[in-house]
């Protein structure tokens, strides 16, 4: 029974656990991948061992949270959700021509399970990697082990049908969509023959009414809804009109967050009619390590988000971020410099979105002001 007038959920951005940080983990699959500059996915777990140095092999299944395990069980969070950005399958049904392909063996799942994650955004560019098989497998795998998801499924039905998480009497819906801007191919679209993701071709008027009502026809007195959305590229802080102008949207409808995903570094927060927009929640599992380029993001920061909604109303309470850094493909506390690097060009870009927040430190965290 949930006694709290709060909602407390923890978001983070994408949990990429396949390639290289499935090979370090007990049930490593096959390692081959079809890259045109890598060809074993132990590639990866070289590059960074090489910067930072040695990885346990085999990693136990709590290894990749590393500190944010406890930071996460100190919050109490009542929910916890995901952008899982691979295939979880054993298939070798490759998707051909899509240059880099994810995917994490079934039977290392349990890297999700330790982390009490409760359900995961499948509307990505990597779930169909390996394939329709691929898909297939990967819902079965996590739904096998209690961790519901949102945004694929076997035709359009069932992609739009939300992830339902019921906290004794009520229920969180998520709903999850993802958009071209993030990479997801146009033919991984699901219909009501085929496979697929939830997939909105324009960020309109249209799109946005369309995904409000598929969510008042579902939505009981009482619940709370979340959107989930893939988009935009990989780097980059400006905020596209068309993405502020659909958020509002949503909104407008009657959601009460907006989960946004796909650049690999956070991305500035809005307040909007008293509900939270995360534009971008930035990277939180992969395995980057190694490879150079755009330092000036400090892609390496990855960000958890503790987000308080009220039940009743489901406007913002408070938002938390908690920064942690990945090294040796384990998350763990930043130094104090990054940390005041990452509050600080957050709080730029919070400025920038016209909501004039601010953040405070709060031990070793962030506190959204509005």
């Amino acid at each position: 029974m949930v006694s709290s007038p709060n909602l407390r959920l923890l978001l983070t951005g994408d949990v990429m656990t396949g390639r290289g940080i499935d090979q370090i983990l007990p049930c490593a699959g096959d390692p081959q991948i079809h890259e045109s500059y890598m060809h074993s996915a132990r590639g990866y777990v070289a590059l960074a061992e090489e910067r930072n140095g040695g990885i346990p092999q085999p990693a136990t299944y709590d290894y990749l949270w590393g500190d944010a395990l406890a930071a996460m069980a100190a919050r109490t969070p009542d929910c916890r959700i995901i952008n899982l950005e691979t295939a979880v399958t054993r298939s070798d049904d490759f998707w051909p021509g899509k240059g880099i392909n994810y995917r994490m063996h079934p039977g290392n799942v349990p890297c999700l399970s330790v982390a009490q994650i409760d359900a995961c955004s499948l509307a990505n560019n990597h779930v169909l990697d390996w394939g329709y098989d691929g898909l297939t497998e990967t819902m079965t795998s996590l739904h096998q082990a209690g961790i519901k998801t949102a945004g694929a499924g076997a035709n359009l039905l069932s992609a739009i049908e939300p992830a339902v998480i019921r906290l004794g009497e009520r229920r969180l819906l998520l709903f999850a969509c993802g958009h071209p801007s993030s990479g997801i191919p146009a033919d991984w679209a699901a219909t009501e023959t085929k496979a697929g993701v939830f997939f909105i071709d324009e960020l309109s008027a249209r799109a946005a009414g369309e995904i409000a009502q598929q969510i008042r026809d579902r939505r009981a007195p009482g619940d709370l809804a979340i959107v989930s959305v893939h988009w935009g590229g990989n780097w980059g802080y400006r905020i596209a009109r068309q993405q502020r102008e659909f958020s509002h949207r949503l909104i407008d409808a009657g959601v009460d967050l907006v989960h946004g995903h796909s650049s690999h570094h956070p991305q500035g927060i809005e307040v909007y009619r008293g509900h939270p927009i995360l534009y971008g929640c930035g990277d939180l599992i992969n395995d980057y390590e190694g490879i150079s380029g755009r330092e000036e993001y400090r892609s390496y920061l990855r960000p958890l988000y503790c987000v308080d909604l009220q039940w009743q109303s489901g406007t913002l309470q408070r938002l938390e971020v908690i920064p942690m850094e990945m090294r040796r493909f384990r998350l763990q506390k930043p130094t104090d410099s990054d940390c005041d690097w990452l509050r600080n060009t957050l709080d730029r870009e919070c400025h920038h979105l016209g909501s004039a927040l601010r953040f405070t430190t709060e031990g070793e965290s962030f506190l959204l002001g509005w």
